[in-house]
């Protein structure tokens, strides 16, 4: 019998098709995985930014996990945007329930590219609580770091580092600070990690790219690493990967009118057929 790689999203919808779910679909589909998906919450948005947002009902969302879960031997699980604290504690209690033992790159969403806030105020502490035990890896951009870590604002790649330390921490397994937004030539991310009580550090660098086509980046990245993972990468080859995939997609919409705002990434400027592997199982 024939199988597939398959991965699951669990995030808002982007009713834009830049990032969130649409994203998220769109990366997994290019890189050759089998895409599944639970939505959180519906959002008003386009490349300007986001004028409103609802919440789908907890029970809703902890249903269609269930039903994913019970049925298709997902490989990798991407979380993005869970809004609120019931949201947050219902994804995890389906992951628990469904005994999911693969991998979990949770994207601790918070504000959108545009500055929308796109979470509660108790959101943070629910994460830490319910998610961090049961996430591979988190991904979190300077300021989602800065709020998770309690910090100050990050300005350098010590501060990445500290941040990174105190996630840590709070019970993470392994972080990803991406450090877009430091003004630099080049975009750097750090993976730190804890290893037999030593903090590691892999560094990923990739040269800036200056265009305005930068809508759900994050999304992406995330999305490509639970890719990745899902196709039998270790955590830092599947992060090499993902960076490299999404420097691309930027590279490839540089120049293409995608919305007044900040445009999507291409997605699609290297499509991967969708891998399909000899199995003596189901």
């Amino acid at each position: 019998m024939k199988n597939v790689s398959m991965a699951m999203t669990i995030a808002g919808s982007d009713c834009s098709g830049g990032a969130g779910v649409q994203a998220d679909i769109k990366t997994m589909s290019a890189l050759g995985v089998f895409a599944s998906s639970c939505i959180t919450a519906l959002t008003c948005q386009n490349t300007m930014g986001v004028t409103d947002i609802m919440a789908v009902k907890d029970t809703i969302v902890r249903g269609q996990i269930d039903a994913v879960l019970s049925d298709l031997p997902i490989k990798s699980v991407k979380i993005g945007m869970l809004f609120n604290s019931d949201i947050c504690k219902s994804v995890s209690e389906a992951l628990r329930t469904n005994n999911f033992c693969g991998t979990v790159v949770l994207d601790p969403v918070m504000v959108a590219t545009s500055g929308s806030n796109l979470a509660s105020e108790s959101l943070k502490d629910a994460m830490i609580k319910y998610l961090f035990p049961l996430s591979t890896l988190i991904t979190p951009n300077l300021h989602e770091a800065e709020v998770l870590a309690g910090c100050e604002e990050i300005r350098c790649e010590k501060d990445m580092l500290r941040a990174g330390e105190k996630i840590l921490s709070l019970g993470a397994k392994a972080v990803l600070v991406k450090g877009g937004h430091l003004e630099e030539e080049n975009l750097k991310n750090l993976l730190i990690r804890n290893q037999n009580g030593n903090m590691v550090v892999e560094e990923f660098v990739s040269k800036k790219v200056n265009s305005k086509n930068t809508h759900g980046t994050g999304c992406s990245l995330s999305s490509a690493i639970a890719s990745f993972c899902a196709l039998g990468c270790s955590l830092s080859e599947a992060v090499a990967k993902a960076t490299d995939f999404v420097h691309d997609a930027i590279v490839n919409a540089q120049d293409v009118f995608l919305g007044e705002g900040h445009g999507s990434l291409n997605h699609f400027f290297n499509p991967q057929k969708l891998y399909i592997n000899e199995s003596n199982g189901k």
